[in-house]
């Protein structure tokens, strides 16, 4: 699995359980080993030009995801095929602000952000009610999933 990190927002990010997070979810949604995906990092102005150029949304957002080949959740015994999975952009500033509000850790924020941009890279929205709670709901068993193993490291 490549997967490609690039930190252009000025803020600390712990990368590596980043990285860690995005193959564990992936591997979950059997994403061939050989699938592609970037993410970066960027500041609120960045992220705020995305924001409008993309989504016609004034203001800076959490996460943008940008499907490439339109890949699939896969089987365990029909994996994806390989391709370009897509870029997300998370702004970690967002992120600190969002989890004051939640009451949990930046970091966390950041999992949580980098889990669903994943799920959206997959074909997972969230405008109606059964999308978003099939979408939550697989999020949430990821980051679970997730936690338990970084708890057992």
């Amino acid at each position: 699995m490549s997967i490609e990190l690039n930190n252009e927002s000025g803020v600390g990010v712990d990368e590596d359980v980043v990285q860690r997070l995005a193959a564990f979810a992936l591997d979950a949604m059997h994403v061939h080993a050989d699938a592609e995906l970037a993410i970066v990092f960027v500041d609120e102005g960045a992220m705020e030009q995305l924001h409008v150029r993309w989504m016609d949304e004034p203001g800076p957002t959490d996460v943008l995801s940008f499907p490439m080949d339109e890949l699939r959740p896969g089987t365990e015994d029909e994996p994806t095929p390989a391709g370009l999975l897509g870029d997300i952009v998370v702004c970690p500033q967002v992120a600190e602000e969002q989890a004051k509000t939640a009451g949990h850790s930046t970091l966390d924020e950041i999992l949580l952000l980098t889990c669903h941009g994943i799920l959206h890279l997959l074909g997972f929205d969230h405008a109606e009610p059964e999308e978003k709670a099939e979408m939550f709901g697989l999020q949430g068993e990821i980051l679970a999933a997730f936690a338990a193993q970084r708890r057992g490291r």
